[in-house]
């Protein structure tokens, strides 16, 4: 199963105590391993640089995106096709955020299916799978 990681998950991983944080501790950790058919994208990264900075944790998130950028080296790209497919999905699903309709464009363009993510916004969308951290 190849997948689409979301930004959430690297969010619970480093932050402090909640119930989603181990599995999501664990699913980066069998990735690191190379046990699952995972990938990201720069909007990812992005988002994560923009959470964490926005919290003052700056250099924290100037880590993060730097062990994202190693873990993942073909990072997909966000391109013109992609803001395309994000207005088109904006417009049908209307409890559908900017940055998660993004992520779908992505995943679509790139034939994935799939997204691990803890946001259950996304099962709105018809065209992917969610699937939970602990789950996958």
């Amino acid at each position: 199963m190849r997948a689409f990681l979301d930004t959430n998950v690297f969010l619970y991983a480093v932050g402090g105590h909640h119930p989603e944080r181990e599995a999501c501790r664990n699913l980066l950790l069998r990735i690191e391993e190379g046990s699952l058919d995972v990938t990201t994208s720069v909007e990812v990264v992005q988002e994560l640089l923009f959470v964490l900075t926005r919290r003052r944790r700056r250099r924290e998130a100037l880590k993060l995106a730097n062990e994202v950028t190693s873990l993942f080296p073909n990072l997909l790209p966000v391109t013109r096709e992609d803001m395309m497919i994000t207005l088109d999905l904006l417009q049908r699903y209307q409890h559908l955020t900017a940055r998660d309709a993004i992520h779908v464009a992505t995943m679509l363009r790139n034939r994935i299916a799939t997204i691990i993510s803890v946001d259950a916004d996304f099962d709105q969308v018809r065209e992917i799978h969610r699937v939970a951290p602990g789950s996958a």
